[in-house]
Parts: C-alpha cells; sequence; structure tokens
C-alpha cells in the first residue's frame, strides 16, 4: 500500500525506473515484503518488471485511459442504476458524509484526500448495487485509475466539478432515479474524460 501510494500521487513517476534496494531504504522495510508488493503491484497494472534492470512505474498511456473510460461507461451505469434501487439509508448517509469532507478537502487543494475521497463515493455505490462480482470488478478498475483520477484533479475547475457531478449521482439514487442516476455517472466519467486528456 505504501509503495502503491508513492505511484498513485506521483511520487514515483511515470517511467521512473525503481529497484527493490531502494524501496527497502526508503520504506525500512525488508526484502521480502517488497518483492511481493512488487510482483503485486505489476498484477495490477502499475508496475513492469524489467529482467536484469529492476521495474519501472507503468507509464501513463492514453491507450489505457480510453480503454478504462469504456469500461467505466459501460459498468458504472449499470451499477448506479442498480444502486438507485437498492441504497439503504446508511448507504445514502455515508455518500452524504464523503462529500462533506470533500468540500474541506476542495477549499484546502488535498488532492490526495480528494482522490480517497472520490475512491470511497464509488466504493459506496458499488456496495449500494448489492452485486458482489460487479463491486469487486469495478473496485479493481478503481484502483488502476487512481493516479488518472490524481492527475485529473490537478485541473483547477475540475474538483468543483466532481464535487457537483457526485451530488447529482447522490441525488439521482435518493429519489430511485436509476435512469437519472446512469445519465449523471455517464456525464461524470466523461467529465473525467475531459480533465485528464487536458492534463496529459
Amino acid at each position: 500500500a505504501r509503495i502503491k501510494r508513492k505511484i498513485v500521487t506521483m511520487e514515483y513517476s511515470p517511467g521512473e525506473y525503481l529497484n527493490e534496494a531502494m524501496i527497502c531504504e526508503q520504506l525500512g522495510i525488508g526484502r521480502t515484503p517488497v518483492h511481493q508488493a512488487v510482483d503485486q503491484l505489476s498484477l495490477e497494472g502499475l508496475t513492469d518488471i524489467i529482467p536484469r534492470k529492476g521495474l519501472i512505474v507503468r507509464p501513463i498511456s492514453m491507450d489505457e485511459v480510453r480503454d478504462i473510460i469504456e469500461v467505466r461507461l459501460l459498468n458504472e451505469r449499470y451499477c448506479v442504476s442498480l444502486a438507485a434501487q437498492n441504497a439503504t439509508n446508511a448507504h445514502i448517509e455515508e455518500m452524504e458524509e464523503i462529500l462533506d469532507n470533500a468540500a474541506g478537502y476542495i477549499k484546502d487543494r488535498n488532492r490526495e484526500r480528494l482522490m480517497e475521497a472520490d475512491y470511497q463515493f464509488h466504493l459506496v455505490i458499488s456496495s449500494a448495487a448489492n452485486n458482489r462480482i460487479l463491486a469487486d470488478m469495478l473496485r479493481v478498475l478503481h484502483e488502476r485509475q487512481l493516479r488518472f483520477w490524481f492527475v485529473s484533479l490537478n485541473e483547477d475547475e475540475h474538483p468543483n466539478d466532481v464535487q457537483q457531478e457526485h451530488t447529482d449521482i447522490l441525488n439521482a439514487i435518493k429519489n430511485h432515479d436509476g435512469q437519472a442516476a446512469a445519465d449523471a455517472t455517464q456525464a461524470h466519467i466523461e467529465s473525467f474524460r475531459n480533465a485528464i486528456m487536458h492534463s496529459l
């Protein structure tokens, strides 16, 4: 998790070469957990292992961004429509709390906490949909795109846009309006696409 955080927040830059000895020294932990973490991060698509050279932080690829957006548009529209049917009061209260906290992070210009809030908001939607397979699939997808979220939040107005888009999604879920929730989610994902394309 500590290595992933450094990749997601660009402390380890896209395209940067790393080695396990350096990571061990920076984090103050042994080679075995670092080696296991590096293997896991490779499976998650965040690093590539280069034989005899170590590993490289996977560069940000416009093709990967496009592929993620296409999969999100297909699956998140369905997920949020299920959430609009199945969300409990507890789910709604949790999303409201996340948005309340996010307003403070926007004011403080805290991109890292905003990224976490964005991730948590989408996790709650996945939970509210009441489909564990879909939730697991979207969690993996969202973790893979965390650093893209982090980059997009550097756009001056994008955090405010995200807050309004999340509010629109939440209002549709509160109203149990699956179509409105799906449409708001599509607008949210397309807004992300515009922001990330501009940032990159």
